[in-house]
């Protein structure tokens, strides 16, 4: 299994575009772009589309429902030609609270609607002629007076990376996806998503080595390791408290299927209940170092390692540093790092 290290950036990066050129040239294999509630995930892939030459682009995530899967078909065969095959397009179902508040739609059928836009996005890029009669979409409409299409542009493959946390999803992921983008991931308790990408996959006649398995990790250099070890999970804090409604955050529950129920309850309570604070003391610091790469390079070299040996095959790294300078010197470091680790 060898490692590869992908960079998350957006456009709120003032050097964006320089800082994924230079990563490129140090030998990260991908770049990938948020979408929340701020910047779209695509419009900044075109820009870095002309300014790079092997980098792939990818979208970690593209939140479904924002878009129809036609537009998402024609957005992703639009970014395929302008990087002559490096897009990747990452798609996931965000939660009720952006999809119903930010975008005023019905989350609804989460799952199903995962599987059906991936079935319309293959028709559409592959050139087939666009009649899908599925549970939440129909194309054409019926009883309306729109007719079948076919795409106008030339045909182009498109990787579909999936965001999956719940066991219903994974499966699904291992089902129909060309990759997985995870978070919420320790290397230790790997089997729970793995075991259900797995199942997945065989049932369509697969294997989860036929996916390309990429996980979320922010990476700290330094000989305080309890000091960011710290920090790092107090920022958890937001995402137990506030990535979700008490009864839906997917975050909180895949925390639970790897043994920290109680304390990510705990945190979600004291956060709902106004005590911020608190609710960031609450947040194990286990979390905080077992989610990311932290500590002198003798530790970060140990966790590369259990990466790469549990199957994981792209990192994708958040930033280190507030300066372009920062980010490539730790970029450059871990990178030497990573290949000390395929190397072996």
């Amino acid at each position: 299994m060898t490692l590869q290290i992908g960079i998350v950036t957006s456009p709120a990066m003032p050097w964006m575009v320089d800082y994924v050129v230079e990563a490129e040239r140090l030998g990260a294999t991908s770049v990938w772009l948020p979408e929340f509630w701020a910047h779209d995930a695509l419009t900044p892939l075109g820009a870095l589309a002309q300014a790079t030459e092997t980098i792939r682009l990818g979208t970690a995530i593209v939140q479904l429902g924002t878009r129809t899967p036609a537009m998402l078909a024609m957005s992703a065969m639009t970014l395929q030609e302008l990087s002559d095959g490096r897009f990747v397009l990452g798609i996931g179902t965000s939660g009720p609270q952006v999809m119903e508040g930010w975008h005023g739609v019905h989350f609804s059928k989460p799952v199903t609607r995962t599987r059906e836009t991936i079935e319309i996005i293959r028709m559409v890029t592959r050139g087939e002629r666009l009649d899908y009669q599925g549970e939440v979409y129909q194309l054409p409409l019926p009883d309306g007076e729109g007719v079948s299409l076919r795409s106008a542009a030339r045909p182009v493959e498109v990787p579909i990376y999936v965001a999956s946390l719940g066991p219903t999803n994974l499966r699904l992921t291992g089902a129909f996806a060309d990759g997985w983008i995870g978070n919420s991931f320790l290397t230790e308790s790997a089997a729970v998503f793995f075991d259900e990408i797995a199942t997945g996959a065989a049932s369509t006649g697969r294997s989860i080595a036929d996916l390309d398995l990429t996980v979320a990790a922010s990476c700290e250099f330094t000989d305080d390791v309890d000091e960011a070890g710290r920090r790092h999970a107090e920022g958890y804090a937001f995402t137990f408290g506030a990535m979700g409604s008490v009864s839906t955050n997917f975050y909180n529950r895949a925390f639970e299927r790897q043994g920290f129920g109680g304390a990510v309850g705990e945190v979600q309570r004291l956060w709902l209940a106004g005590d911020r604070d608190a609710a960031r003391r609450a947040v194990p610091t286990e979390i905080g170092l077992r989610t990311n790469l932290i500590g002198p390079h003798d530790d970060v070299l140990r966790r590369l390692r259990e990466y790469r040996d549990c199957g994981i095959g792209t990192l994708r790294v958040n930033p280190m540093g507030e300066t372009l300078d920062a980010h490539l010197e730790g970029l450059a470091g871990l990178l030497d790092l990573v290949h000390q680790v395929n190397t072996e």
